[in-house]
C-alpha cells in the first residue's frame, strides 16, 4: 500500500433509525460526528475516504448469534415480542424494540465487518466505525443497549483470517460480551479498562477475569474507581495495556473509543477529558499496527461528538503538536483546527487524587501479577 489510507464509516442509512427518545442511547452521534469532520475539513485528502458499510447477512449475523434470537428480534421488531424474545433481553428499558431494529443492528455491525475487510484487503491501515461498539451483547442476548456484537463478529473476520487480534476496550462499561466470546482463545486477546464493577453495569470486569483453558492470560481487566482522572488513567494504560500490546504483538488492534469516560456522562462517573484519548490513540500508533476503531458509549452527545472527531484527525495522523489546550476552538465557537476539538483541563480534588492513585496502583500490580508471566512480562 503506497499510502496509508484511513476510512470513516458511514452512510446517511445509518442516520434513519434511532432508539426510542426515552433511552439514553443515542444514534444521531456517529451522524453528528461525521458533520462536524466535515465542516472540519477532517474528511477531506488523499489520505482519508468516507466508505459506506455494508449490511452484515444472516450468515454474518449468525457467526456469532444464534437463529433462534435472530428469529425473537425479527419478530419483536414486528410486535410479536413473546415472553422468551423477554428473557433475551429484547423490550428491556436498555434494549427496547423500535422501528428499524433490525435493519439499523445489521447495518452498523456490518460497519465494522466493513472495516475489517478493509485492513485485510490492505485498502486501509486505519478504520472508524462510530456507529459500532455494542460489547455488551451475547449470542442469545441484548444487553446495555447491544443487540448485535460488531466486536466480536469483526474480531471473528479477522481472526478466521489468520490475524492475531487484540481488542482494546477504553469505554467505560467492560466487554462483557466480548469477553465470553473469546475467553477460552488465544489469537484474540481482550484488555478493557472500564469503571470497576462494583459502581457500575455489568458488575463483571475484576481482576482475576484472566480467560480459561488456551486463554488463560488472554483476558486483562482493569476495574477503576470512581473519580479517575486523566494521569491516572494514562498511567493505567502504560502499566498494562501497552506493555500488553506490544508484548502479544497483534496483526491488528481493534480499539474500542466509548466516551462515557469523560467527566459530566450522565450514566458513569470517570473525570476524564478527551486529552487523554489523544495521548493513548497516539502511544497506539506509534506501535505501527492497523487499527479498526468503533464508537461505544456516551451519553452527553455534545462531548462524545467532539471527541469523536477529535479521534478520528489523530487517527489520520494529523499532527496536534501546535495546537492549544483550553477555552478556544469549539468552547468558542471557533471550528478552523482540530485542536479546538479539545476538552479544557479538569482540576481534581487533592484528597480524591490520593486514594484514586491508591487504589489505581493496586489494582495495576494485581492485573500485572496475574497476566504477565502468561507473556514472558
Amino acid at each position: 500500500m503506497a499510502e496509508r489510507k484511513s476510512i470513516f464509516l458511514h452512510s446517511p442509512e445509518l442516520e434513519q433509525y434511532g432508539y426510542p427518545d426515552a433511552c439514553p442511547f443515542n444514534t444521531r452521534r456517529a451522524g453528528l460526528t461525521r458533520k462536524t469532520a466535515y465542516n472540519m475539513g477532517l474528511l477531506s485528502g488523499s489520505d482519508r475516504e468516507e466508505v459506506a458499510p455494508v449490511k452484515a447477512n444472516r450468515a454474518e449475523l449468525e457467526m456469532f448469534h444464534t437463529a433462534r434470537y435472530l428469529d425473537a428480534m425479527q419478530q419483536a421488531e414486528k410486535g410479536d415480542l413473546s415472553s422468551d424474545a423477554f428473557l433475551m433481553g429484547l423490550g428491556t428499558p436498555d434494549c427496547p424494540v423500535f422501528h428499524g431494529m433490525v435493519d439499523y443492528a445489521a447495518l452498523a455491525s456490518g460497519a465494522s465487518i466493513t472495516g475489517a475487510r478493509r485492513i485485510l484487503a490492505g485498502e486501509a491501515w486505519t478504520a472508524f466505525n462510530p456507529s459500532g461498539g455494542y460489547h455488551h451483547a451475547f449470542p442469545s442476548k441484548a444487553a446495555g443497549f447491544c443487540y448485535v456484537n460488531d466486536v466480536v463478529l469483526a474480531c471473528k473476520v479477522l481472526a478466521d483470517a489468520g490475524k492475531r487480534v487484540l481488542f482494546l476496550d477504553l469505554d467505560v462499561h467492560h466487554c462483557d460480551g466480548v469477553q465470553a466470546a473469546f475467553y477460552s482463545r488465544k489469537d484474540v486477546m481482550t484488555v478493557s479498562l472500564h469503571e470497576s464493577g462494583k459502581t457500575l453495569f455489568p458488575g463483571s470486569g475484576f481482576e482475576d477475569e484472566i480467560g480459561e483453558g488456551e486463554g488463560k492470560g488472554y483476558s486483562a481487566n482493569v476495574p477503576l474507581p470512581v473519580g479517575t482522572y486523566d494521569s491516572a488513567y494514562h498511567m493505567a494504560f502504560e502499566q498494562v495495556a501497552l506493555p500488553l500490546l506490544k508484548a502479544f504483538n497483534p496483526d491488528v488492534i481493534v480499539l474500542e473509543l466509548g466516551m462515557d469516560t469523560l467527566s459530566g456522562d450522565p450514566l458513569a462517573h470517570l473525570h476524564l477529558t478527551n486529552n487523554v484519548y489523544v495521548d493513548i490513540v497516539g502511544d497506539i500508533l506509534k506501535l505501527d499496527t492497523p487499527i479498526l476503531a468503533t464508537g461505544g458509549g456516551g451519553y452527553h452527545v455534545e462531548n462524545t461528538v467532539r471527541a469523536w472527531s477529535l479521534l478520528w484527525s489523530v487517527l489520520c495522523g494529523d499532527s496536534l503538536d501546535d495546537m492549544s489546550i483550553g477555552m478556544g476552538g469549539v468552547m468558542l465557537g471557533n471550528m478552523e483546527w482540530a485542536g479546538g476539538l479539545r476538552d479544557r483541563m479538569l482540576i481534581s480534588d487533592a484528597g480524591r487524587r490520593d486514594a484514586v492513585d491508591a487504589e489505581i496502583k493496586a489494582t495495576v500490580e494485581r492485573v500485572r501479577r496475574n497476566v504477565f508471566p502468561y507473556h514472558g512480562l
